[in-house]
């Protein structure tokens, strides 16, 4: 009996939208959510593929989620633009908020999009790589709740706290990273839990402070930044960028959703655009070429640019489909009507 279960991108799709409708999401926030799983799962991202359904219900389920709330739209300043979720998915406000942010970051040079009062679970990159699809450079980060231990401390404090970064390569794949500022994102130790296996030592803390390898105990512990002091630094940065200056929460004010109480899952997020045609002009491409020498300089020691086993993968599931444990298809399937 095989242990993993091969769907269609069509069948994945499907099978998304009917988990979290049968589940109670409105048909713009399932649909939107949908696209980010699903383009997470075509390049291989299994943490923040199909299996972040599963949270999404669970956090529905225990209320707090709205599940049909409309973003609101803000128009704060000529290149900000600012997003009230109002308790929904990020995502939705994200694809709304997005063609304000193009139109302003051409005009302005530059361009803020803003989203506060948000549940966010999803990985950044769709969004970044949707920003340089548009000729622009992408940026962006949020807080999660807190997971991590500060350098030189030993108890959560700070989020995982991502950043993502893609830089359009025109008629050629961009140049996209995404990454927590944790050593590993949390979804990572989530998998390895649902598996049976260990963690590598050096990934976090138990809740005495001391080193694991247990995936449990790492949960109920603290997971630990990449880099040290760089790491947290960097964490530290990202939770006042897209927490207090866009006037939304820090990580550590915000609680998951629970069977006893709906929490504080909601925080907010801040994605930053740039033009290279405005900030050059007619010598906009001239400079694009110009930045290509340094990825054909890494490329010639023999390193690889990030993302490209991402790229490499979404070509093998637009071929074959996209594989997934049967467990957690069993999981999904059951969650829906039909299960």
């Amino acid at each position: 009996m095989t242990d993993t279960v091969t769907l269609s991108i069509e069948q994945a799709e499907k099978l998304g939208l009917a988990v979290l409708e049968d589940n109670g999401f409105g048909n713009a926030h399932a649909s939107a959510i949908v696209r980010s799983v699903v383009t997470a799962q075509i390049d291989e991202c299994h943490s923040h593929g199909l299996y972040r359904l599963i949270g999404c219900v669970q956090t529905a389920r225990n209320g707090g989620l709205d599940t049909h709330v409309l973003p609101e739209v803000i128009d704060q300043a000529p290149a900000i633009t600012r997003i009230n979720a109002h308790k929904g998915c990020s995502l939705l406000s994200f694809e709304t908020g997005l063609p304000y942010l193009v139109e302003k970051a051409r005009h302005c040079g530059i361009s803020v999009l803003a989203i506060n009062n948000s549940f966010h679970f999803s990985a950044l990159w769709p969004e970044v790589e949707q920003i340089s699809a548009q000729g622009l450079v992408g940026l962006a980060m949020t807080p999660t709740h807190a997971f991590v231990a500060p350098a030189g401390g030993a108890k959560p404090l700070l989020g995982t706290n991502p950043i993502a970064f893609s830089w359009p390569r025109p008629g050629k794949k961009p140049y996209t990273f995404d990454f927590a500022t944790s050593v590993i994102a949390r979804g990572e130790i989530e998998l390895h839990r649902r598996a049976g296996k260990e963690i590598p030592q050096g990934w976090a803390i138990d809740e005495d402070g001391q080193p694991t390898t247990d995936a449990t105990k790492a949960l109920e512990g603290a997971m630990l930044t990449f880099g040290g002091h760089k790491g947290s630094a960097l964490s530290t940065m990202i939770g006042l960028l897209a927490g207090p200056l866009i006037g939304d929460v820090l990580g550590h004010e915000t609680h998951a959703a629970s069977e006893d109480a709906p929490g504080n899952p909601h925080h907010g997020e801040i994605i930053i655009a740039f033009s290279p045609e405005t900030f050059l002009g007619a010598e906009a491409q001239k400079h694009l070429d110009h930045a290509e020498e340094l990825f054909e300089r890494i490329i010639a020691q023999g390193a690889r640019l990030p993302s490209q086993r991402r790229f490499e993968a979404r070509e093998r599931s637009r071929q074959n489909g996209v594989t997934i444990p049967k467990a957690l298809h069993d999981e999904l399937v059951a969650l829906t009507k039909a299960g």
